[in-house]
């Protein structure tokens, strides 16, 4: 037994021994340490996406990431870390990335999940909403009127009351009809789903006011319909029509083969859609306010089914399916629906939950007395964009304290009330509101900027995904620098590499030829007779294209062999060829000579010449750049990285 636990332990410490430590440095360029880490997880990272094998090979790998970072030291003894358009760059993509890291995954994932739900289903709502400002604190009073008219609602029904309450200036009683996830406010949006159907919720708030609301139906989510219409409108101006006769006409012609889409535009009333065929855009349940017109969109199967006549509030119509899409697979959609999150006021929910965290992590200290000195200076002046600290505040007196490390003034606070008293201009607020109601809006703004400024150090992945992107951004000016812009712009030296390397540059076999299309091989036949009469091509397209009906089409062109437009057993040779089948489609192609294999100037292979001459440049530099700099590798390092990747 002890023989068993004492080859367990060996085993797990020579394991142990074998695994790349986190501060270990794989090789140094001059006094620049490069961590083992670094290397290995851009290794695996990179693993999938190389072509070439060799580069799966670590030694081979090993060299191209020492070159990498040649080149950036070479950038910064350059100083190319300092300009101006780097750093503004820079900045704005890690901007970007932090805010991926600023958010509390949990929370978001909840509220990511919950809104697939709402948006894949829908409930029919109605509500009465008592209008109050925002920063109001005294609702009492609207709040028990709620309680009466929710009562009301409850014994005399929802239409009554509507009737006899909606003013349309301090009260709305509004039928809202069907709608999901992201219609409405959130807190309106999550009383709306969480009330059971048929019952009249309870009275809440939202930034517009009190609410109560009366839930009628729940059903799945109809999808996403996208259709044409064409519409004949109850409102004539020539007395002479009559809508219903009109559409029932349009429909004759569409059954005797004429086009929806021209019809659309020759005699549709809806002026917006009919110069786009009909087209409207995509639409889902509930969004429309005509619910008729909805019943037919969605009722429509197949793409290219076209409804009969009928009729809204607004006319008559006739709509043609274009495409349909149900309800997506939660995976598929998840990355749109957590981006929304984001962006939709239940993104507060994410920034609460993270700054509660975050205040435990950072141990934030708040100063309450600086908070009640904010409540004796403030003014009624603030209520008129007037007000300003006094000049004898103690501006570096702290407010708050992060992390031990940070104080956040008096003057910080200040500052942040200057800016926001716009917002209160002309409102009846209670002045010690607004002092909780910005501290709070401020406090969370601190928090989360200490954790910003500071996650470069606190979060690893973060690190890593940062440095990528600041070495890149690096390599990238310095290539353009020294590398593309070089080979670019020294013609001499590019002549000079094209004449010692001119083998490598020709033509194969060539063609100067009129490739004739068409997806029908009838239509192709009778292009290929006429072509070997000797009519041109020109004539053949003006005698069988029509503005409304192209059966032909044309290519003109030399083309090399291999080129994607001819057929693989395509016959080099003059005159008319026979009709073969390719990508899809009928081609008959008219030779007018052939081109041997030969030569390219220098022009006709500029493009290849540069990127090889860019190579060649970029290979000499590099050497250059290790004669600069004293790379020193770590051998016993590197056994212990193999390891740890083989492994």
């Amino acid at each position: 037994m002890k023989l068993i636990i004492t080859t367990v332990f060996l085993c797990f410490a020579l394991m142990s021994h074998s695994q790349v430590k986190k501060d270990d440095v794989l090789f140094t360029v001059d006094d620049t340490p490069v961590k083992a880490t670094d290397f290995i997880r851009v290794y695996n990272k990179n693993l999938d996406l190389v072509k070439d094998e060799s580069q799966k090979d670590i030694d081979a790998y090993l060299e191209l990431f020492v070159s990498y970072q040649l080149k950036v030291k070479e950038a910064r003894r350059l100083e190319l870390d300092k300009d101006a358009k780097y750093i503004r760059e820079f900045n704005n993509y890690k901007k970007q990335l932090t805010k991926n890291y600023m958010s509390d995954n949990k929370v978001t994932d909840a509220l990511v999940e919950e809104a697939y739900e709402r948006t894949t289903n829908d409930v029919k709502v109605s509500h009465i909403l008592v209008r109050i400002d925002e920063s109001e604190t005294d609702t009492l009073a609207v709040y028990n009127q709620l309680l009466q008219l929710r009562d009301r609602v409850i014994n005399e029904g929802y239409a009554n009351v509507q009737k006899s309450v909606h003013n349309g200036k301090t009260i709305f009683a509004e039928d809202l009809g069907y709608f999901g996830g992201f219609k409405m406010v959130y807190p309106f949006e999550s009383v709306a789903f969480n009330t059971p159907v048929g019952e009249v919720s309870m009275p809440f708030r939202t930034r517009f006011g009190y609410h109560i609301l009366k839930v009628f139906d729940k059903r799945q989510a109809l999808g996403e319909v996208t259709v044409a219409h064409i519409m004949v409108s109850n409102k004539q101006k020539d007395s002479t029509v009559v809508p219903e006769t009109r559409v029932r006409q349009i429909y004759k012609k569409l059954e005797q083969g004429e086009t929806f889409e021209a019809l659309a535009k020759q005699f549709s009333d809806d002026k917006s859609s009919a110069n786009k065929g009909g087209t409207l855009s995509p639409f889902v349940g509930g969004q429309l306010g005509s619910k008729a017109f909805e019943d037919v969109a969605f009722s429509l199967e197949q793409p290219g089914d076209v409804s009969t006549p009928f009729e809204t509030d607004y006319g008559w119509h006739i709509v043609k399916l274009i495409r349909k899409k149900g309800i997506q697979p939660f995976e598929d959609v998840k990355a749109e629906l957590e981006n929304r999150v984001k962006r939709d006021s239940r993104s507060k929910l994410i920034n609460s939950a993270m700054v509660k965290k975050l205040m435990t992590k950072y141990n934030v200290k708040q100063h309450q007395e600086g908070l009640d000195y904010f409540k004796t200076i403030i003014t009624e002046a603030y209520l008129n964009q007037a007000w300003k600290a006094p000049e004898d505040m103690n501006a570096k007196q702290p407010l708050i304290t992060i992390d031990g490390r940070k104080d956040v003034v008096y003057q910080d606070f200040a500052n942040h009330l200057l800016k926001s008293q716009r917002q209160y201009y002309n409102r009846k607020v209670e002045l010690n509101t607004i002092i909780d109601t910005e501290y709070k809006t401020f406090l969370e703004n601190e928090v989360l900027k200490f954790r910003e400024d500071n996650l470069e150090f606190e979060n690893e992945d973060f690190a890593f995904v940062l440095k990528e992107y600041r070495d890149g951004l690096l390599l990238f000016d310095l290539m353009e620098k020294e590398v593309w812009n070089a080979a670019s712009k020294d013609s001499v030296g590019l002549e000079e590499y094209y004449n010692a390397h001119k083998s490598d540059y020709l033509w194969n076999d060539r063609v100067d030829a009129v490739i004739m299309s068409s997806a029908s091989h009838a239509v192709i036949e009778k292009v290929k007779n006429e072509l070997s009469k000797g009519v041109s091509e020109e004539d053949i397209l003006s005698d069988m294209n029509t503005k409304d009906d192209l059966k032909v089409i044309s290519t003109s062109d030399v083309f090399e062999k291999g080129h994607r437009a001819l057929p693989e057993n395509f016959q080099f040779k003059e005159g008319v060829s026979e009709i073969y089948k390719h990508n899809d489609a009928f081609h008959v192609i008219k030779v007018n000579a052939v081109l041997p294999a030969g030569q390219k100037t220098l022009e006709e292979s500029r493009g290849k010449v540069v990127s090889d001459y860019q190579n060649h440049i970029e290979e000499n530099w590099v050497k250059s750049l290790h004669e600069r700099f004293k790379v020193k590798i770590n051998d016993s390092v590197l056994k212990r990285v193999k390891k740890q990747i083989l492994n």
